[in-house]
């Protein structure tokens, strides 16, 4: 009801404008945005960090391999993201970017925190000048530089880093499965069968191979690859 009152008198127009109680409507309303996405789960395990995401292809005559849920920034960096995945495709180009131009620089690897940072002081500028709306995307940014690290960001700016976590549709009832199952000892192996099983969970009898998309970096590889769907269908067995 209050919110209500707040959209008839005009505080949810634009980005810059507070509410009399303090708060950003637009900006608001955009991580409500990443509540419709389909759902991602990042975890980190004791030889690296994976990435797991959902694809939901409701068409069945979409090439599944056309739909790219996790995406590449650098070799030892990946990324996935939920929400609105035009608004994620341009700040995980952005991040490629800003990940090259540190290696051309600096000659040698951007720290992933660095380069999270990086990102969310652009998204947070899109909360703070008016002409343009905040991005409606949450982005899981997994990588390894001297140890696996795993970090998410929300359209307000603000990032945290986590051992496992998820975003999407999904994240509650996904986070629950991690609090009670994930073990810091877990191995890529371990951890990507807690992510597989808490997708089956949350996607019942909707739950397909063809809309798994996944990738792992390996501690003492630092190389950014992606589950072989041979390999995904002998975990999922």
């Amino acid at each position: 009801m209050e919110t209500m009152q707040h959209q008839m008198m005009g505080y949810d127009r634009t980005s810059t404008m507070f509410s009399p109680d303090g708060r950003l409507l637009q900006v608001e309303y955009a991580k409500k945005t990443v509540k419709q996405g389909s759902s991602a789960i990042g975890i980190v395990c004791r030889d690296g960090v994976l990435l797991v995401a959902d694809k939901r292809i409701n068409e069945p005559l979409v090439v599944p391999a056309s739909v790219e849920k996790v995406f590449q920034v650098d070799e030892h960096i990946g990324a996935s993201a939920s929400g609105i995945l035009s608004d994620g495709r341009i700040l995980i180009d952005r991040a490629r970017l800003l990940a090259q131009q540190h290696r051309v620089t600096y000659d040698e690897p951007m720290d992933t925190a660095s380069l999270v940072k990086d990102i969310c002081d652009i998204k947070q500028q899109f909360t703070q000048f008016g002409g343009a709306r905040p991005f409606g995307v949450s982005i899981l940014f997994a990588g390894v530089n001297s140890e696996p690290e795993l970090f998410l960001t929300d359209p307000t700016g603000i990032y945290f880093q986590y051992k496992a976590t998820a975003i999407g549709e999904a994240e509650n009832e996904i986070k629950e499965v991690l609090n009670k199952e994930y073990k810091d000892t877990m191995d890529l192996n371990e951890g990507l069968k807690l992510a597989v099983r808490a997708l089956k969970k949350v996607l019942g009898k909707d739950f397909d191979i063809k809309r798994i998309d996944g990738a792992y970096i390996k501690l003492d590889e630092k190389q950014f690859r992606k589950f072989d769907t041979k390999y995904l269908a002998k975990i999922i067995k």
